[in-house]
Formats: C-alpha cells, structure tokens, sequence
C-alpha cells in the first residue's frame, strides 16, 4: 500500500518506519520550518530504529512538498501534537481525494474534527474517511536525525473511530497488519477523552516547574517527578475525565488500568505505578516549561476536556485550577486562547445524544 505520513517528528518518523519496515511504500512529509530530521531521511533514503521495535526501513520520499507526499497515497497518517491537525488539514486541502483515509495520530482532543474542518470537510461527509486514535502507538524519541528509539509498541489499548463511526471497521481493517492491536472506539469523543496525555502532563510539570527550570530537566520525568502527591494530583484529574465519559454514556478507563493494558504500566497505582512503569523508564523531563506538556495538554487538552464539561454540567475543579495555575505560571491565559474547544469544532450546539454519537 502506498502510505503518506505527515509530521516528521518522533512520532511521526516512528509511524513511518513501522509502515514501511512492513512491506509499505511510504512518503514522509513536513514543514520547511521543521527541516533537521526529513532532510536527514532525504540524504539517507532510510530511517534506523532500536529498542521495541528495531531495524533499517527505506523511504520512498522525505521531504516538503505536500503533492509528492500524497502521490497515490491510499491511507495518510496526520501525526502530531495537537497544534499540528489545523496546519496538516490545511494543507492537504483540495488535494484529497474519494476513497482515501486520513488518520489523526493522536486525536488530541477532537483531532479528527479539527482536521476536517481545516481541510474543508463536513463532519458527516465520508467521501474521504477521516478517523482518529486515543494515543500515539508509541513512546518514542528521536535520538539523532533519522534515528529513534522507540522505549515501548502498544500491545493494546489503542482506540481508534471513524468520523462518522460507520467507518470505523473499515478503517481498523486498513491498518491491522501494522496495528493488529488497535482497537474500536464508540466514537471521536470516546477516543479524544481517552487520551490521558493532559491529565498526566501538566500536573508532573507543574508539580516540578523549579526543578524542571533549575536543572534543565536534568531528571527522569515519571521514575522522580511522580511522587504520591502528584500521584493524587493525576488521579483528581482522571476521575473528573471519566465523569465526562459518564455522562456522554462513554467508558473511559482509568489512566493505570489503560496503561497495564497497553504494557506501560505494571499496577493500578496512581504514584508507584507510574515511577515503576516499564513502559516510561528512562524518559527524562523537559528541558523548560515552555514545552507542550503545557501549551499542548493544557491549551488545547484541558480547556477542551473543561468546556466540553462546562458544556454537558459536569464540574471539573481541578481540571480547571490546573488551567489556571499554568496559565499563571506561563503568562498566558490558556482558557482565553479556546485553541481547541467544543464551539471552535462545530459541536456546542449538539445534544448529550449527538455528541455521544460523533
């Protein structure tokens, strides 16, 4: 299958080696401002990867022209933080075509919405099936211009939906050889809220902002950075996640027990299953916190969990201290921004009903 990857940063490089190391021909695409690593794929024709999954995958192209990328293209994969779905659906604008399927890896909270909507699609048009996933399928790092090193695949508990979920099926079949382990959502808003990425992130940041800016993240984010207290933290803010799938009438796992099945994560323990996690040993924090474990999980991640909440009546206070505690911290209002929020995406006006049924 002829496969497009836009977004050449960690998850994406990881997304186009696993594609292609299995039979793919894949083309990688980015923007020019993000240059290093797609034109080091370019010069070697190759990305190199160790660790859980390992090996040389030739590439087909890498580069920055948006056409090359989807020539013939079957399935394109958007991978990304949050703040990549409006320019990736932007870009391809016009250019898609009947029959084809774009993945937004990971949704990031009404990823696939976004996407349509920059890329001038309705929500219920399926000409082009859009669909999103809850998670990257990877914990992944790029050590070197055309090098990752990919600490974990997930063995599971990777939901992905359709949008619309008619498609769902459809689009898990597509994927199967490279993601047999993907798995069904109900729906985009099953899938945006199972992402755990804003529950988790903001709360160790801000939990270790001095360390984080006295020693340059010179520590080990989850092994030292959670400790019980933050540990209580992240499961305040999950239990206000999952009352929000509660009310939509969606399951949202709790974030240890997703992370034992996807093999993060050895207990259901909030603190020590996160500092014993195989699954995140060895990642270090961030070098300062001007970094997307706050612009991206909480501008675009909490404010859009907190005015979906607002939306539906569900109170989520510490959610919304958390938004307010990194908006102070960063001197910027977050809240404000409405980066990504149920009205920005079209579905403020839609019922509990229809809003389960995205």
């Amino acid at each position: 299958m002829k496969i497009a990857v836009l977004g050449a940063g960690a998850g994406g490089t990881a997304v186009a080696f696993d594609c292609a190391i299995h039979g793919h021909e894949v083309r990688l695409f980015d923007f020019p401002q993000f240059s290093e690593n797609i034109n080091a794929i370019a010069d070697r024709g190759e990305i190199v990867a160790d660790g859980d999954i390992e090996g040389t995958a030739g590439i087909a192209y890498a580069g920055h022209d948006i056409d090359k990328a989807l020539q013939d293209a079957e399935l394109i994969y958007a991978v990304g933080p949050a703040y990549s779905t409006e320019p990736f659906g932007e870009a391809v604008a016009g250019k898609l075509r009947p029959g084809q399927t774009v993945i937004v890896t990971p949704g990031s909270c009404g990823g696939a919405l976004a996407f349509k909507k920059a890329a001038g699609l309705a929500v219920e048009d399926d000409a082009v099936h859009v669909a999103e996933t809850s998670t990257l399928h990877y914990a992944v790092r790029l050590i070197a211009p055309a090098t990752i090193r990919v600490f974990l695949k997930l063995k599971a508990g990777n939901l992905l939906a359709a949008l619309p979920n008619t498609r769902t099926r459809e689009v898990l079949k597509l994927v199967a050889d490279v993601y047999p382990s993907m798995e069904p959502a109900e729906g985009v808003l099953q899938t945006s809220l199972q992402n755990a990425n804003p529950i988790i992130h903001p709360a160790v940041t801000l939990s270790n902002a001095a360390r984080i800016e006295m020693t340059g993240g010179n520590f080990l984010f989850y092994e030292e950075g959670v400790s019980d207290s933050v540990g209580r933290l992240i499961e305040a803010l999950d239990k206000e996640r999952i009352a929000i799938g509660e009310k939509l009438g969606i399951t949202i796992l709790s974030d240890p027990e997703l992370g034992m099945r996807q093999g993060y994560m050895l207990e259901n323990n909030y603190g020590t299953g996160y500092r014993n996690a195989p699954g995140f040993q060895g990642i270090g924090a961030q070098p300062q916190l001007d970094h997307r474990y706050l612009n991206e999980d909480v501008g675009y991640g909490l404010v859009f969990m907190s005015t979906l909440a607002d939306q539906l009546g569900v109170p989520v206070p510490g959610m919304d201290a958390v938004i307010a505690l990194a908006s102070i911290v960063m001197a910027r209002d977050y809240r404000a921004q409405a980066l990504r929020t149920p009205a920005g995406l079209g579905i403020a006006n839609r019922s509990v009903e229809a809003l389960a049924a995205l």
